[in-house]
């Protein structure tokens, strides 16, 4: 194997473990809050390795550039959709917490009204 396969198969690694990260944490974390914080971080830099990782793989330049640009691409999309997901879902009250130790972003949304 040459060198660029292994960095290949390194990022493609590297990104399934951050998949499996994700996975966990979805199953682990108790509200969905937290839920959509573990698959808009963890899985976004999973997405972004694996994209990395494909270009190196394939090594052609049209199709990499194309390939980076997914990845870029979900790089910018996904967490602002994961933050509209839980900020509508904050304003709607679905499945908010009974019991909150804190909650700054009650004030914020009221000034913002």
């Amino acid at each position: 194997m040459t060198l660029r396969i292994i960095i290949a198969y390194f990022f493609m690694g590297g990104a399934m473990l951050f998949a499996v990260t994700t996975t966990v944490g979805l199953i682990r974390f108790p509200d969905v809050y937290t839920r959509i914080h573990a698959s808009a971080v963890v899985l976004t830099i999973s997405a972004v390795m694996l994209s990395f990782g494909i270009a190196i793989y394939v090594w052609q330049f049209y199709l990499s550039l194309k390939i980076l640009l997914v990845g870029l691409i979900f790089l910018i999309t996904n967490p602002l959709a994961t933050h509209a997901i839980a900020r509508a879902s904050y304003r709607k009250q679905i499945a908010c917490p009974e019991v909150r130790s804190v909650d700054d972003y009650s004030d914020y949304l009221e000034r913002d009204q």
